[in-house]
């Protein structure tokens, strides 16, 4: 029997919940040294500030910000129906990230709205696995699904996520826009084929 979305979502954060520090510290700071190759100065990317067990770091975006990069950190926020909105952005600054809703970090004012999404050439995206067709997993709020409409066609969307959880097949729906490459602490960069 194939496991439903929200099954794999259960069984990968309890996995991502019982790592060990010292485990996770290492991956991360595997991830950054990939991140070394993904900007280069002038470009935009698009990035996040991990939650918890998430794969990536600080010490990821300072890596991005030394290749000359303009880094931008999504907002989240919910419409008063309490429907998930597209990502708004905020330029991040080391040493002023504020507290957020969802145990979030996020840049201080003043935001941009999600258009600038648009200017982006590198998109670096938190899921809890992709597969090799492109297909991410992601905690299911939509943030994501809402937004990734409005980026460039030229721009790389790279999920991040530990070796293990870049899978053969994930199940799909209509909306999900594919991930062109999946970035890993072990494989680093890795270019995903399209969906069928």
């Amino acid at each position: 029997m194939n496991a439903t979305k929200a099954q794999l979502r259960a069984a990968i954060l309890a996995a991502r919940r019982s790592l060990a520090a010292h485990r996770h510290d290492a991956e991360a700071h595997a991830l950054s040294s990939h991140a070394a190759t993904l900007a280069v100065s002038g470009d935009t990317v698009c990035a996040y500030v991990p939650v918890g067990s998430e794969p990536g770091s600080l010490e990821l975006l300072e890596t991005l910000r030394r290749s000359g990069a303009r880094v931008l950190l999504p907002i989240a926020r919910h419409d008063p129906a309490g429907i998930p909105q597209p990502l708004s952005w905020g330029e991040y600054v080391p040493g002023e990230l504020v507290t957020a809703r969802f145990g979030l970090r996020e840049p201080k004012r003043p935001w941009l709205p999600p258009e600038a999404v648009a200017d982006a050439v590198t998109l670096l995206i938190p899921a809890l696995a992709v597969d090799r067709a492109g297909v991410r997993l992601g905690r299911g709020a939509g943030f994501y699904d809402r937004t990734l409409h409005l980026t460039s066609r030229s721009a790389r969307l790279i999920a991040v996520v530990r070796d293990d959880e870049l899978v053969d097949r994930l199940p799909a729906d209509p909306h999900d826009i594919p991930m062109t490459h999946a970035l890993t602490p072990t494989g680093g960069l890795q270019a995903l084929g399209t969906p069928e």
